[in-house]
């Protein structure tokens, strides 16, 4: 089975092409705007959407303009990100991002509350928003992760480095 690496830095990202799936927490319930401007209502939860990475700068490049505070809205996904932020990445080199919707959907309790959310240029899949059941651990992420690296690719992990509210004044 390949290996999964798990780091803090985002700039460790792989920078080759590849699939990556962002971890978005959403705390309370939201609404946001669909597929054709359609209002969606989001529950609370914790949610995978999965991307592509297949331009210039590959999985690092678009993985950091989705971990930008505030960034212009290019993509559903976006919509989110910019009031939720990213909990965390799971990036799979060469991977593709109907993989990891399946591996995710494969676990009971997945649901996809926005069909087609994310998802306007893939005719596979119901979304590339899915809402993860309650109780998905990062260890189910991994899990994910290598279910989409198949064929020897590793695969990788990324989440925020722990806040320090308060540093030493030494």
């Amino acid at each position: 089975m390949p290996p999964v690496t798990a780091f803090d830095d985002a700039d460790l990202l792989p920078d080759g092409p590849g699939a990556y799936g962002l971890i978005i927490d959403v705390g309370r319930g939201t609404r946001i705007a669909g597929r054709g401007g359609r209002a969606v209502d989001l529950p609370a939860g914790l949610y995978l959407y999965a991307g592509s990475a297949y331009g210039p700068g590959g999985i690092r490049a678009r993985v950091r303009r989705h971990l930008k505070a505030a960034k212009t809205v290019r993509w559903h996904v976006d919509r989110l990100t910019n009031v939720h932020g990213v909990a965390a990445v799971v990036a799979v080199p060469g991977g593709r991002e109907c993989g990891l919707i399946d591996a995710a959907r494969a676990w009971p309790g997945t649901t996809v509350p926005a069909p087609g959310l994310g998802s306007s240029d893939c005719r596979r899949c119901p979304a590339h928003l899915v809402r993860l059941p309650d109780g998905t651990t990062v260890d189910d992420l991994y899990a994910a992760a290598l279910a989409t690296a198949a064929g020897g690719r590793q695969a990788v992990t990324w989440r925020p480095p722990p806040a320090v509210c308060f540093p030493s004044l030494s």
